[in-house]
């Protein structure tokens, strides 16, 4: 992996063989109904709807301002929602903190990792889950053990690098994303919600994350993908839903959308085509 960065083209690849979206599931992995969050006066989201199936791509794409941030922290458990039902595997949920959201499968990658740079690789795989031995209470960190499991991980999910050792910030930003991702699924996560994972990345690093997403969803993980970048969600994403000022204004599926639709939604028409006006007769 560090020696070949793949570029976007395999992700391209796979993407336009990328079946339609999948029959929604009898009990989705995780679903909003009318969800709405308010900060005094200040009305951060209203009437949102949400369903994420296992084994599929929920892209939910808005510019800044548009709410994203507080969605990702009702669904990791870090803000209750003042009105709606929140639902998880079909069991109407309260979560009082990101404990509880992550007890019931939700794992949030957020876009600084949560990761100690100077910490090798596979001390932060185990960040806060050391393995131990000998007796509980006087136990020692099991660290041939942590080493081959996180060697062992990563390789599942098609991670491979030369050694867990080095510094996990001698990595690229996407090696970092990636090792994130198999982080969460080894620990079990049944729903992945990855905030803005593209954001600062170049294109052949973004392609190394839009790769592990893939691989994310193809072991039955639902995936929550933030962004605000359309080509990125239409690459990879089965269900998209477009986040404006606070509304869901939009909802899409794979097969009945063009990326062009996407960029439409995201920018609004009337507005798109009147900056395309304005910069064109600039020029």
């Amino acid at each position: 992996m560090t020696e070949n960065t793949p570029d976007l083209t395999p992700i391209i690849e796979e993407a336009a063989g990328h079946d339609p979206a999948p029959p929604a599931a009898d009990t989705p992995a995780l679903r909003l109904d009318d969800v709405g969050k308010t900060f005094g006066s200040v009305i951060a989201l209203r009437n949102i709807n949400l369903h994420v199936d296992p084994g599929t791509v929920t892209c939910v794409l808005g510019d800044n301002g548009a709410g994203k941030s507080t969605l990702i922290k009702i669904l990791s458990g870090v803000h209750k929602p003042n009105s709606g039902k929140f639902r998880v595997q079909g069991d109407e949920v309260d979560f009082s903190s990101p404990r509880d959201a992550l007890a019931r499968g939700i794992a949030t990658v957020y876009q600084d990792l949560a990761t100690v740079p100077l910490m090798s690789i596979w001390r932060n795989f185990f960040l806060g889950n050391e393995p131990t031995q000998g007796v509980k209470a006087f136990g020692f960190m099991a660290t041939k053990r942590a080493q081959h499991t996180t060697k062992a991980a990563l390789l599942e999910m098609g991670i491979d690098l030369r050694d867990t050792n080095q510094p996990i910030g001698t990595l690229s930003g996407g090696e970092r994303q990636a090792v994130a991702i198999a982080r969460a699924v080894h620990f079990g996560a049944k729903v992945l919600i990855l905030d803005e994972p593209t954001s600062a990345l170049g294109v052949r690093q973004s392609g190394i994350v839009l790769k592990y997403i893939l691989a994310a969803r193809e072991r039955g993980v639902a995936v929550v993908f933030i962004t605000h970048n359309p080509h990125h969600a239409f690459l990879v994403g089965d269900r998209f839903y477009i986040l404006n000022r606070g509304r869901m204004i939009a909802e899409f599926v794979r097969g009945k959308v063009e990326l062009e639709d996407l960029i439409q939604a995201m920018a609004g028409g009337a507005e798109l085509e009147t900056l395309a006006h304005e910069i064109s007769s600039i020029r």
